[in-house]
């Protein structure tokens, strides 16, 4: 596993950023249908405890109930997805493409 301490994101128009300050995990591709009507393809993502996740601009975010225990967040301007998480977990997933420059994460 591959695991990055400090890492900045953000969405397309800039309007939600993020940091991440603590372990994340290797950045796994999910091929579900969800994550692939979602996105038009597979999605990229790593994760992280949501408290070590620190994000400005949290009212640009639009979250969306995908099934019974998840759900997605996306810039609610330019239509960037960028987290998702299970309501019963303590963790949330962050897209791989959000992240800015080169992370070390596979």
């Amino acid at each position: 596993m591959s695991w990055r301490l400090h890492m900045r994101g953000s969405c397309l128009c800039g309007k939600v950023h993020y940091q991440i300050n603590g372990k994340a995990r290797s950045v796994v591709a999910c091929h579900c249908i969800q994550c692939r009507k979602t996105s038009g393809h597979h999605v990229a993502a790593t994760q992280v405890e949501q408290l070590n996740l620190s994000v400005q601009g949290v009212e640009e975010i639009t979250w969306y109930q995908s099934s019974e225990t998840a759900e997605r967040g996306f810039c609610r301007t330019c239509g960037s997805q960028l987290f998702w998480k299970e309501f019963a977990s303590t963790r949330i997933s962050v897209m791989a493409g959000t992240l800015d420059g080169e992370t070390g994460l596979v």
